[in-house]
C-alpha cells in the first residue's frame, strides 16, 4: 500500500461548491476504512460492480449501467483518509474529489464525506447530494451490520432520468 504525502491538500476547492455528509458509525476503524476502499466493500453501499484496490494511482472503475465511472486514488492513509479523483470526461463530476475523512470519538467512527470542485450548486448537484446521503446511510448499515443494503436487482433509472436536466 502506498501513501500520498500531504493528502489533505484534495479537500481545499476554494470558490467551488462542496458535497459534504458526516456520519458517526458504530464500527472499527478498519471494517470503516475496507468499506470505502475495498472492492467488497464499496459493492455493498455505493455500485455493485467495481473493480477497486487501495493503491495510489489505481483508478477504480465503478459500471452504472453501460456507464463506466473512473475515480483515481490520488490519496490513501490507511484507517483514516481516502480520497479519488473523478476522472469521467464530460460530466460535472469531472475532476471532483471525493474524499473519506474516519476518525474515532468515543468509541463511535466518524466518516466526514465529501465531494469538492463542484462547478456549481445546481440541479444535478441537488439529486447528487440527496443520492450521496442515501448511500452513506447503506455504508453505515453495512458498517455496523455486515449486511449490505444496495438492491442489485432493481433497474435504476437515474441515468434515464438526468437527460432531462440537460
Amino acid at each position: 500500500m502506498m501513501f500520498g504525502l500531504n493528502c489533505f491538500q484534495y479537500g481545499d476547492h476554494s470558490g467551488t461548491a462542496e458535497i459534504t455528509h458526516q456520519l458517526w458509525i458504530k464500527a472499527s476503524p478498519e471494517r470503516v476504512f475496507n468499506a470505502v476502499t475495498q472492492q467488497e466493500g464499496l459493492a455493498q453501499w455505493w455500485i455493485s460492480r467495481v473493480e477497486a484496490k487501495p493503491e495510489i494511482g489505481y483508478i477504480n472503475l465503478f459500471y452504472e449501467g453501460s456507464d463506466v465511472i473512473p475515480m483515481q486514488v490520488v490519496c490513501l492513509q490507511p484507517h483514516t483518509y481516502v480520497a479519488w479523483r473523478c476522472l469521467l470526461e464530460g460530466d460535472e463530476w469531472y475532476n471532483t474529489i471525493i474524499s473519506f475523512e474516519i476518525r474515532e470519538k468515543n468509541g463511535v467512527m466518524i466518516l466526514n464525506f465529501k465531494q469538492s470542485g463542484w462547478p456549481a450548486q445546481n440541479e444535478y448537484f441537488s439529486i447528487c447530494n440527496f443520492h450521496w446521503a442515501r448511500h452513506l446511510l447503506k455504508l453505515k448499515h453495512y458498517c455496523e451490520t455486515g449486511k449490505g443494503l444496495l438492491n442489485t436487482t432493481a433497474t435504476d433509472n437515474w441515468g434515464e432520468l438526468s437527460t432531462l436536466l440537460t
